[in-house]
Parts: structure tokens; C-alpha cells; sequence
């Protein structure tokens, strides 16, 4: 049985998740206050095995060192988001003022890679649109759906490697994916379920900005 544990962290308010199955951890999005993240990991016990960036900008990947070195864990992300990593203007940073140092991600994914946590398997979903190398992580019964998908609105599709056409494929991906009861960990904002979503989002029904 998956535990998943939500703490929004960083100056814009990202969602960062901490899962647990088994003995084993993985940190989804850590985009910010390291030491609050490593502190609360270190609480649940077990093993941090994975950091896993759902993609490349600063706000889901600014404590992304501190955090894989405080437990050797390895760094995954999509191989078309991992040039990102090594460039603070390829993430945005100058958004939020910050300059990282450059990150080589350990292990790249692509579409249909599986992360093993303890007994829970992630299945990668390469959802395009928000950035190039978005991904989503699909659980048993929840998914992380990064900047893909919030339970009211999608991703931005104006920064540099954005795309609307991308990205309204990529959610019709979930949508034929998800079942109703599917829990939804969204980069920014409230968890819900699929069902919610569905009911409260307009991008999921018949409304697409030209």
C-alpha cells in the first residue's frame, strides 16, 4: 500500500510529494525548502531511492540537489526535460531569482518506463505541452500529473518549449487513461479525484483557448 504525503514548498507554491511503499521513498517536484523536505523524509523512515522531477523548471526542481544528496538517491527525468537541469535559463530560474548550480540527472525516462517504489510501480506517461519532457506517474488508483494537469485548469503552454496542441493531446491521453476515482497529485493546488476534475475543469470538457 502506497503512502503519499503533500507538502506545498518553494515561492510559488509547488506541490511537493513524498511517497512511500514498503521501506522504500521517492521525492516527487522538490521545488524548494530543502531542509523542510529532507526533515520530513528522513520522519517517515525507509529509503529514499528516487528524486523525480515530473519536468525541467525551477519551481518543481530547485532543492533537486540538496535533496538527492542528502540520501544518494538517484535524480530521474524525461531525457527531452534533462538539458534543463544544466542551464538555470533553460528552467526559468530568473523567474524567482534564483541561480542553481547545474544538475545531471542520474537516470532519464521516455514514455512507458516503469519506477519501482518498494511495491509500487510508476508508469511513465510522456504528456508533452507544458514543456517538452513533461511527465505524468501513473500508480495504482493516482497519478502524478505534474504541470500537466491541475484539478481545475492546465500547464501554460507560453514558455519556451510550450505547445497548447501538445499539450491538449496529452490530457486527452488522461482522460482515456483515468478512471473517475483516480487520485489526482497535481503539480500546484488541491489533490482530487479524477471525477472532480472532470466536473470542475473546462479542459477536460469542450473549452480550448484558440
Amino acid at each position: 500500500m502506497a503512502e503519499v504525503e503533500r507538502l506545498v514548498v518553494g515561492p510559488l507554491a509547488t506541490n511537493c510529494y513524498l511517497l512511500k511503499s514498503g521501506e522504500e521513498l521517492a521525492i516527487i517536484d522538490p521545488g524548494g525548502d530543502a531542509e523542510r523536505i529532507v526533515e520530513r523524509a528522513r520522519a517517515l523512515g525507509g529509503t529514499v531511492k528516487y528524486v523525480i522531477d515530473t519536468h525541467g523548471h525551477v519551481d518543481h526542481v530547485a532543492a533537486n540537489l540538496a535533496v538527492r544528496d542528502a540520501f544518494a538517491a538517484e535524480l530521474v527525468i524525461h531525457d527531452e526535460d534533462s538539458f534543463m537541469l544544466l542551464e538555470p535559463d533553460n528552467m526559468m530560474a530568473g523567474l524567482v531569482g534564483m541561480r542553481l548550480e547545474p544538475v545531471v540527472a542520474d537516470r532519464t525516462v521516455v514514455n512507458g518506463d516503469e519506477v519501482a517504489v518498494g511495491d509500487c510501480v510508476l508508469r511513465v506517461l510522456h504528456t508533452p505541452g507544458h514543456t517538452p519532457g513533461g511527465i505524468c506517474l501513473l500508480g495504482d488508483g493516482f497519478a502524478f500529473t505534474g504541470d500537466t494537469l491541475f484539478i481545475d485548469s492546465v500547464g501554460r503552454t507560453d514558455f519556451p518549449g510550450g505547445s497548447m496542441a501538445e499539450l491538449r493531446e496529452s490530457v486527452a491521453m488522461l482522460r482515456a487513461r483515468l478512471a473517475g476515482d483516480t487520485m489526482l497529485y497535481p503539480g500546484h493546488g488541491e489533490p482530487g479525484s479524477f471525477a472532480r476534475a472532470s466536473l470542475v475543469n473546462p479542459f477536460l470538457g469542450s473549452f480550448w483557448p484558440a
